[in-house]
Protein backbone atom coordinates (compact mmCIF):
# COMPACT_ATOMS: atom_id res chain seq x y z
CA UNK A 1 0.00 0.00 0.00
CA UNK A 2 2.42 2.45 0.75
CA UNK A 3 4.53 2.06 -2.28
CA UNK A 4 0.83 2.27 -4.39
CA UNK A 5 0.89 5.70 -2.36
CA UNK A 6 4.36 7.44 -2.72
CA UNK A 7 3.62 6.60 -7.00
CA UNK A 8 0.27 8.65 -6.58
CA UNK A 9 2.31 10.92 -4.91
CA UNK A 10 5.41 10.91 -7.47
CA UNK A 11 2.44 11.38 -10.08
CA UNK A 12 0.66 14.18 -7.99
CA UNK A 13 -2.48 11.97 -8.98
CA UNK A 14 -5.44 12.95 -6.52
CA UNK A 15 -6.86 9.58 -4.98
CA UNK A 16 -10.50 8.68 -2.97
CA UNK A 17 -10.05 7.27 -0.17
CA UNK A 18 -12.17 5.69 2.47
CA UNK A 19 -11.02 6.56 5.65
CA UNK A 20 -11.93 4.89 9.37
CA UNK A 21 -11.49 8.13 11.74
CA UNK A 22 -10.49 7.64 15.39
CA UNK A 23 -14.15 7.73 16.42
CA UNK A 24 -14.88 4.46 14.11
CA UNK A 25 -16.97 6.99 11.60
CA UNK A 26 -15.92 5.96 7.90
CA UNK A 27 -15.41 8.80 6.07
CA UNK A 28 -14.92 8.91 1.86
CA UNK A 29 -12.05 11.90 1.08
CA UNK A 30 -10.34 13.01 -2.30
CA UNK A 31 -7.18 13.61 -1.34
CA UNK A 32 -4.19 14.70 -3.35
CA UNK A 33 -1.08 12.24 -1.31
CA UNK A 34 1.86 15.38 -0.07
CA UNK A 35 3.90 12.67 2.02
CA UNK A 36 4.29 9.34 3.16
CA UNK A 37 5.99 8.05 6.35
CA UNK A 38 5.97 4.64 8.18
CA UNK A 39 2.63 5.31 9.68
CA UNK A 40 0.97 7.87 8.03
CA UNK A 41 0.74 10.11 4.74
CA UNK A 42 0.07 13.89 4.79
CA UNK A 43 -2.39 14.81 2.09
CA UNK A 44 -4.29 18.12 0.83
CA UNK A 45 -8.07 17.16 1.39
CA UNK A 46 -10.13 18.56 -1.15
CA UNK A 47 -13.48 18.22 1.45
CA UNK A 48 -11.53 20.30 4.15
CA UNK A 49 -9.74 22.50 1.75
CA UNK A 50 -6.01 22.24 3.99
CA UNK A 51 -3.39 19.38 4.73
CA UNK A 52 -4.50 16.72 6.63
CA UNK A 53 -2.64 13.39 8.56
CA UNK A 54 -4.31 10.27 8.01
CA UNK A 55 -2.78 6.57 9.54
CA UNK A 56 -1.88 4.21 7.02
CA UNK A 57 -3.64 1.60 9.57
CA UNK A 58 -7.06 3.67 8.99
CA UNK A 59 -6.99 3.57 5.28
CA UNK A 60 -9.63 1.03 4.43
CA UNK A 61 -9.04 1.46 0.38
CA UNK A 62 -8.47 4.00 -2.30
CA UNK A 63 -8.00 4.48 -5.97
CA UNK A 64 -7.40 7.44 -8.50
CA UNK A 65 -9.89 9.64 -8.64
CA UNK A 66 -12.42 9.56 -11.99
CA UNK A 67 -12.08 12.32 -13.57
CA UNK A 68 -15.33 13.57 -14.54
CA UNK A 69 -15.70 15.14 -18.16
CA UNK A 70 -18.39 18.57 -18.57
CA UNK A 71 -20.34 18.53 -21.92
CA UNK A 72 -18.74 15.43 -23.61
CA UNK A 73 -20.29 14.58 -26.73
CA UNK A 74 -20.41 10.32 -27.46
Amino acid sequence: MKRLLEQYQAGRIPIEMIYMAKDETITQRNILVLEVNEKSLTAFCYLRQTKRTFLLQNILSFRPMKKKYVNEVI
